[in-house]
């Protein structure tokens, strides 16, 4: 005998049946009849030109799938299990994850890339080229009407205003724009001598998947590796990854950050300018300071020497010390003028005429200044050794003798200083300012 159901016994069983053999399935159609309820589920119908399927997406779901969209027209791949709603003895699906048509077979084109390249070597940090600190040209291989490339330049002539920009523009999305950014990005690194590169970025701003795609493509990851110039990459936002992120040499979460990465800003360019000049007038201070002491200590220790040899000593220590200091000088003279020329290349743009005349002037006065030290100083020398050269004519021997003293000596040149020292009938000599007067000694 025929076995008889019930609506909802027989519901069951259609439901049982279809979930047991048809989970965890892929379904692709266009969304149309969409609804959210208040209760956060979502339901949708998807269809294609013969047939359709109602759906259901619960809050849970939708909430867990941060970005998704839903909305009539678009074409999905929706991923759940078929179930039946035993209200209505319809069947639909239990979505559990949806996603824009086509971005499945991309990211695995994109993982396997990934794998590919990697293998090869090319995301290699020991070719990654380092970036110059003060570069004078970049170029920038971008769309030249997005908005990406403004911010670039407004924060580039802000921060480095001597910056020379040469703007490559590219298509960054559709048929045939990888083929354009690669041909540029080879070109610029064929040329770079001519040229006169020092930094390339390449970017463009944020997009999908699908608009972020030709950054995507294995020859503008091969160019990128290829290319002798540094080159940044700067596509998309913070969140976004390319294949030309992984090759490049440096990547940059956006376009703008890319900017400040490589173009210093001139306000800590003078900064250091203006620390360098002060460490420099602190060493020639410490020089002299080093200087002076030393003289003072030599000074004290002279005073026990004998005057004549303390002249000798003395006038030989300051021709040393005036051809130290004119090396000083000039070795100052050479290392300012050398770190100012390279400083001034790098504000070629920034008014150089101004900066150039206010370095001379600074210059000037440097050596002006080093001139004046050193001229006092050597004169102070002199006046010194003056007055111990008077000094030792006022209290030397022949002086004495012009006050009416005399020198007494026996006949081999020896001084006598005590009477003790003469025997009888011995020949002397005495010694007066003008002239010698030999006697002889009386018996005693």
């Amino acid at each position: 005998m025929a076995t008889i159901f019930s609506v909802t016994e027989f519901t069951r069983r259609v439901r049982d049946l279809l979930e047991g053999h048809l989970r965890d399935v892929w379904i692709e159609g266009e969304i149309s009849n969409y609804r959210k309820q208040s209760s956060g589920h979502h339901y949708f119908t998807l269809k294609d030109d013969r047939a359709q399927l109602v759906c259901v997406m619960f809050s849970r779901a939708y909430s867990a799938q941060a970005g998704t969209i839903l909305r009539d027209g678009v074409q999905v791949q929706a991923f759940g299990r078929v179930s039946v709603y035993e209200a209505r003895g319809q069947y639909q699906l239990i979505v559990e994850l949806v996603q824009t048509k086509g971005l499945g077979l991309l990211q695995a084109k994109f993982e396997a890339l990934k794998r590919k390249l990697e293998a090869e070597g090319l995301f290699d940090p020991a070719h990654k080229k380092p970036l110059p600190p003060f570069p004078r040209r970049i170029a920038l291989v971008t769309s030249p009407t997005g908005a990406a490339v403004q911010d670039m330049l407004n924060i580039l002539q802000r921060r480095s205003p001597w910056l020379r920009l040469l703007i490559c523009p590219v298509r960054v999305q559709g048929e045939g724009a990888a083929e354009e950014i690669a041909g540029t990005i080879a070109y610029l690194g064929e040329n770079q001598a001519a040229l006169r590169i020092d930094v390339l970025i390449v970017g463009r701003g944020g997009g999908s998947l699908e608009d972020l795609w030709e950054f995507n493509e294995e020859v503008v990851a091969r160019a990128i590796f290829g290319c002798r110039i540094p080159t940044v990459s700067a596509i998309g936002h913070e969140i976004d990854f390319t294949i030309a992120d992984f090759v490049a040499d440096l990547r940059a979460p956006t376009p703008s950050a890319a900017a400040e990465l490589v173009a210093p800003a001139i306000d800590a360019i003078f900064g250091q300018i203006n620390s360098r000049k002060l460490h420099l007038e602190r060493m020639v201070k410490q020089h002299l300071e080093i200087r002076r002491l030393k003289m003072s200590r030599i000074e004290g220790a002279a005073i026990f020497r004998e005057p004549a040899r303390l002249i000798s000593e003395r006038q030989q220590w300051v021709d040393q010390l005036e051809i130290r200091l004119e090396q000083l000088r000039d070795w100052l003279l050479k290392r300012r003028r050398d770190h100012l020329l390279r400083l001034t290349s790098l504000v070629m743009m920034f008014k150089p005429a101004e900066v150039l005349e206010r370095r001379r002037k600074e210059i000037r006065l440097c050596r002006e200044k080093l001139r004046s030290t050193l001229l006092q100083r050597l004169e102070r020398e002199r006046l010194h050794i003056r007055r111990l050269a008077e000094a030792v004519r006022l209290l030397g021997p022949e002086q004495t003798l012009r006050r009416g003293y005399s020198i007494t000596e026996d006949e081999n040149g020896k001084v006598i200083h005590s009477v003790s020292a003469v025997a009888a009938n011995q020949k002397i000599r005495t010694i007066l300012a003008d002239g010698s007067i030999w006697s002889t000694t009386d018996r005693e």
